[in-house]
């Protein structure tokens, strides 16, 4: 069989083009896989960037930017395209089509010719159930929920120690901001009354995130608190193995109704975290709220006092701890790689 893959975003090296290329590597084992992007050179990198096997696969001209009578020609011969959207819908003739949606757009009713193209596409997926709810009622579909692949078996705990991990980009510029700044804020109150725990803060940055990330330090400055930018995965992985607690504040302040797409879609870092045995406290918005069940493989918090304080419970009761934790490692397991592909192989074949 034929495959084409396509996403606008290829050169972010994002959770999106994870979610995407896993499947792409996957199916170039037994099958021809394209990968429609103008630049090969960019296979390398992303492979490596990714961790993701894409000797398989084929890079070739992107035939999305043809026009609508040479993009109909050259789809044709394939069995199925699958598209990460960017929140339009590409026209495509192939045998069959899978549209995917990382975020939660909320549009108007979509125009004629977005119903037009959706016709042509077998399946509309998304990556949480969180996102799905915003992609239907933009869309008037009926989007099939398939969670990200997080690579489980490769995450495993060690002796853990006093650590506070969150992970996440530093920006405030991006879609959703992480809102390290907050962490930092409630980890100062609770240094006063465990003052041998510490907090880290790890992210992929770029030269326009060092204002930011500056500030970050300014305020972190005489406690203890690391900031780590642009961590190799191997030792990100070391980081998640000894930690015991993992913090995520991405939607804080922002109205989740009104401003769905500055919440965090899904949360794969989450998952990682709790593949560690790290016991998530994450914010009850978003995605999140699909990983974590409140008291039963981790805590969710709505204020910084709640946070706060269901920091300081858990720090106090080893007991707790140990129960959330090996809780966390056991959901984690929901959202393995095999149970990813297990799921797109049912809609493919």
């Amino acid at each position: 069989m034929r495959f084409g893959f396509y996403s606008p975003y290829l050169d972010t090296f994002g959770g999106g083009e994870r979610y995407m290329l896993t499947l792409a590597s996957y199916l170039s084992k037994n099958h021809m896989v394209d990968i429609f992007w103008d630049d090969p050179l960019i296979k390398a990198p992303l492979a490596r960037f990714l961790k993701i096997d894409l000797a398989k696969t084929t890079f070739k001209k992107n035939i999305f930017k043809k026009n609508l009578l040479e993009k109909g020609f050259l789809t044709l011969g394939y069995n199925l395209i699958f598209i990460l959207s960017d929140g339009s819908v590409p026209a495509t003739l192939a045998a069959k089509n899978i549209l995917h949606f990382q975020v939660p757009f909320h549009f108007k009713p979509a125009p004629f010719r977005t119903k037009l193209n959706l016709k042509r596409y077998k399946y509309v997926t998304t990556n949480s159930n969180f996102t799905k709810k915003y992609i239907d009622e933009s869309f008037n579909v009926s989007s099939k929920v398939i969670y990200p692949p997080v690579d489980v078996k490769s995450i495993t705990p060690a002796k853990k120690e006093n650590l506070i991990l969150s992970v996440g980009r530093f920006s405030k510029e991006q879609l959703h901001p992480k809102n390290q700044e907050v962490l930092i804020e409630v980890f100062k109150e609770v240094y006063k009354n465990a003052n041998d725990w510490k907090l880290i803060l790890v992210g992929q940055a770029k030269k326009q995130d060092q204002k930011y990330i500056r500030s970050l330090k300014k305020i972190a400055r005489g406690h203890a608190i690391r900031i780590l930018e642009n961590l190799p995965v191997e030792k990100l992985r070391h980081l998640y193995a000894k930690s015991s607690i993992y913090w995520h504040a991405t939607g804080f302040g922002d109205d989740e109704a009104k401003y769905p797409e500055r919440m965090e879609h899904f949360g794969i870092a989450t998952v990682e975290a709790s593949a560690a045995g790290v016991v998530p406290i994450v914010i009850n918005k978003g995605g999140q709220k699909e990983i974590v069940e409140d008291g039963k493989n981790g805590r969710l918090w709505t204020t910084k006092i709640q946070l706060y304080e269901e920091t300081l419970n858990l720090i106090k009761s080893k007991e707790k701890m140990f129960t959330l934790s090996q809780a966390a490692m056991k959901n984690s397991q929901r959202f393995s790689q095999e149970v990813f592909l297990r799921r797109y192989e049912k809609i493919i074949f």
